[in-house]
């Protein structure tokens, strides 16, 4: 595979891009499995260090959120003003090791100092590749190119959950981070030795936009971009869906096994198979479909989000709340009726990706891009990776004595509650951005 997109005329999209959006896609879902692989470790890690959920939520996200959200916005600047190329190579190599060290750690507080280690690494990595995508593909072509490379990780889970739990419950969940990092390893030999920097800005069609943006302070740049309405709507928006849905995707393995019985390899076999594919063919699906509409009148970039979250609301609360009987078993697999739901859920919960991320693609020029992803995915990690799967758990612990073990059914439910606000933003968004002109602002 080669992925040589720089060397393309300026007005053609060809195989190198592809191939380029292909390897930042698989770099991507290899950094998500990361993640997500951590829901089949939630029982394990428990009895292994006898902790309480609220102290699994904080492994499984603030000690990560924190951190990424520290070096989030130093990250984006490097992504505006060095070779994108080099800088997603260096932060693979860094990832597999941080990762593996997650393997070797001997105490509850070493895992969660490798999993800083892990957020240090990790965090060049969603700016440096939206920032290429943009500059791989028009904004007529981005949102479906954008939900390739987001539904990799939503694919990627049918491993983490899957073939994770396997791998956790026959050879123990240190086994999982150190099997992990052996791709990142070559992934970063790749793209040290095959890839290829595209030409910054090739798509826009303003020239401004070609030359890089003065060199501000990182306060300074960060409060430029919040000073666009639509923006800041806009990742606020982003921030606070993720909160719900990576409270979902950190404790729905757990939710099988506490409120429907299921075997911990069972409840991951459905979480990853289920969830993986219906949410990976949601994400393309919107991305198609916005690509589509959007020719017509742009108002689709946020209205496809909007029906997504409402529809996925729908779906959730009857998932959430539906009883343990069986639809049918497979093998020795049994699927209960739930599922039906949670397939519906996680179709409709990605539709606000791709539209989403087009957009803000398209309200900042490209030297400020880096940045401005940076600042969409720390608001998405604070909300979601950080505060998700937090809250998550205290609000488990809290209704314990309430409900027993059901009390993680009604956790996610509360957890769930933020995403009226994300459409009500969105619906604001909408009306910031019908008055300006994306290609011209910033």
């Amino acid at each position: 595979m080669t992925a040589s997109a720089g060397n393309l005329p300026p007005g053609r999209v060809g195989w190198g891009n592809h191939g380029l959006l292909l390897l930042l896609a698989m770099v991507f879902a290899d950094n998500f499995v990361g993640r997500q692989i951590l829901a089949v470790m939630v029982e394990p890690i428990k009895s292994e260090f006898a902790v309480s959920d609220t102290a699994i939520g904080l492994i499984s996200g603030l000690a990560f959120a924190a951190v990424y959200a520290l070096m989030g916005l130093p990250a984006g600047r490097l992504v505006d003003r060095m070779p994108r190329i080099r800088l997603l190579a260096m932060s693979c190599l860094l990832w597999a090791l941080a990762t593996m060290a997650c393997g070797l750690a001997g105490s509850f507080l070493a895992l969660a100092f490798a999993r800083m280690l892990v957020a240090v690494s990790e965090s060049p990595t969603t700016s440096a590749s939206l920032s290429l995508i943009a500059d791989l593909y028009p904004p007529q072509r981005r949102s479906f190119a954008i939900s390739c490379f987001t539904a990799a990780p939503t694919f990627s889970s049918i491993i983490g959950l899957s073939l994770g739990a396997w791998v956790v419950e026959h050879f123990g969940w240190r086994s999982g981070f150190i099997a992990l990092g052996v791709p990142a390893l070559v992934f970063c030999a790749i793209l040290a030795l095959v890839a290829r920097e595209p030409l910054r800005g090739r798509w826009d069609l303003t020239p401004h936009t070609h030359t890089p943006p003065a060199l501000l302070g990182m306060g300074t740049e960060a409060r430029k971009l919040w000073a666009l309405p639509a923006y800041r709507c806009l990742i606020l928006a982003g921030g606070l869906t993720t909160l719900s849905s990576y409270a979902i995707g950190m404790w729905n393995t757990s939710f099988l096994v506490r409120s429907h019985g299921l075997s911990l390899q069972h409840a991951g076999l459905l979480a990853g198979v289920i969830c993986g594919t219906s949410a990976g063919f949601g994400g393309l699906f919107s991305g198609w479909l916005s690509d589509r509409l959007c020719r017509h009148h742009p108002h689709w970039q946020v209205s496809i989000p909007v029906m997504g979250h409402l529809a996925a609301l729908c779906a959730l609360v009857p998932y959430l709340l539906w009883s343990d009987a069986l639809l049918v078993r497979l093998g020795d697999v049994p699927i209960p009726n739930a599922m039906l739901w949670c397939a519906l859920y996680s179709f409709f919960a990605v539709w606000w990706v791709a539209p989403s991320y087009n957009l803000v693609t398209q309200l900042v020029p490209p030297g400020r891009r880096g940045t401005a992803m940076a600042l969409q995915t720390i608001v998405s990690t604070l909300l979601g990776v950080g505060v998700g799967p937090l809250v998550t758990g205290l609000f488990s612990d809290m209704l314990l004595p309430l409900f027993g073990q059901e009390s993680l059914r009604y956790s996610l439910l509360l957890v769930n509650l933020p995403v009226i606000c994300a459409v009500l933003l969105l619906m604001r968004t909408a009306s910031h951005a019908s008055r300006t002109d994306y290609r011209h602002a910033g």
